[in-house]
């Protein structure tokens, strides 16, 4: 699902929600999940899921093009762990297809 099917689908589950209000709903929480997330803070919704930064250690790759050794930084990348709830939601709708 793309953000703009979200916002579609959030105007039609509320027909009081203008789309220009549910495209800014939408826009104000990933904003607000991104900024937790670089600031270093864990997310957490519970029935969902949690967000959180996993840590990437420095290490020494190579470029594929000249075989040349490369130094590459340490670096945090987002990490997404779903909850109970959602992953059994999940295998209870792959078992029933």
């Amino acid at each position: 699902m793309t953000k703009s099917e979200l916002v579609n689908q959030l105007a039609a589950r509320f027909p009081q929600l203008v789309l220009k209000d549910a495209d800014f709903a939408v826009k104000a929480i990933l904003d607000a999940m991104a900024d937790a997330l670089a600031c270093g803070h864990r997310i957490e919704i519970r029935g969902f899921g949690s967000f959180g930064l996993n840590r990437r250690p420095p290490r020494v790759g190579r470029n594929p093009k000249s075989g040349e050794k490369v130094l590459v930084p340490e670096k945090f990348v987002p990490h997404f762990k779903p909850g109970k709830e959602l992953r059994e939601r999940v295998d209870h709708k792959a078992e029933q297809n």
